[in-house]
């Protein structure tokens, strides 16, 4: 599966791409102070892989949109912005060992894989407090974040919301999914 990433968007697909990143961009300028939208565009046109997986980000609920720069690489970071964890992540276990250990009532995916799939990253516990200072996400729904190796050996994974104006960290069993949890990611463009 990991060919996907290399797909490329038809014309008229990566233009209504661009079209909605741009209005998004525009609209939330709070999330990416002093950056300009022409130079962001000119990262995107030179990479069409990353383009793919900002379209699968889209495609699946995440309203991606810029929330950072790396001076030292030049990359630009984009996160899901979703009000609520992305609607076509949900219902997902943490990892493929925990998908492969259920017996019985196996969730379609897990969020490593469909992360991996799409070429893009599950957020870390840093990075989703981060996101947290741009806006109120997960109120309503959980997003699953990195887990440590130590955590995730003895059978755990972390996920994140935010509730009573608080971000909250938990842990469940990795094998579990929920209807009101999925994923948030980033990419480096």
């Amino acid at each position: 599966m990991a060919k996907k990433n290399k797909q490329e968007l038809a014309s008229e697909q990566h233009k209504e791409l661009l079209s909605t990143l741009k209005a998004r961009f525009e609209k939330n300028m709070n999330r990416h102070k002093g950056i300009e939208w022409a130079k962001v565009q000119a990262k995107l046109e030179a990479s069409t892989e990353k383009l793919w997986s900002l379209h699968e980000m889209e495609r699946t609920g995440g309203e991606p949109d810029v929330t950072g720069h790396d001076k030292k690489t030049g990359e630009y970071i984009f996160c899901d912005c979703a009000p609520e964890s992305p609607a076509g992540r949900r219902s997902i276990c943490y990892d493929h060992e925990a998908l492969e250990k259920r017996k019985e009532n196996k969730p379609a995916n897990s969020a490593m894989q469909m992360a991996a799939d799409m070429g893009i990253e599950l957020l870390s516990e840093e990075q989703y407090r981060q996101l947290q200072e741009l806006g109120k996400f997960d109120t309503k729904t959980s997003s699953w974040v990195k887990t440590p190796p130590a955590i995730r050996k003895l059978g755990g994974a972390l996920f994140c919301d935010r509730r009573y104006d608080t971000v909250f960290v938990y842990h469940n069993g990795a094998e579990s999914y929920y209807a009101a949890r999925a994923f948030r990611a980033s990419l480096r463009v």
